[in-house]
């Protein structure tokens, strides 16, 4: 365990970010889950800004890498063209 008050503090912050980023990024999995079972095409195009908008949230706080970002986008969009 730390001693200084100062590694105390951001052990404290640390694991307050941790939390914070786990449900940002299980949402995100969730919204990308849900636009991948999607069946109308329609609806995905219309989800599909949503979704892309919550990937980039996660790349600009640095939660996923800005090329695993760019290759869900493409995923996504791609699968949404075959429907």
């Amino acid at each position: 365990m730390a001693h200084h008050k100062s590694a105390l503090k951001r052990i404290r912050q640390d694991e307050k970010k941790r939390v914070h980023n786990k449900y940002y990024a299980r949402t995100t999995r969730n919204a990308i889950r849900d636009l991948r079972n999607e069946k109308d095409k329609e609806a995905a195009a219309k989800r599909y800004p949503e979704v892309v908008s919550l990937i980039d949230k996660l790349a600009k706080r640095n939660i996923i890498h800005s090329n695993k970002a760019s290759n869900l986008k493409s995923k996504l969009a791609t699968q949404i063209s075959k429907l």
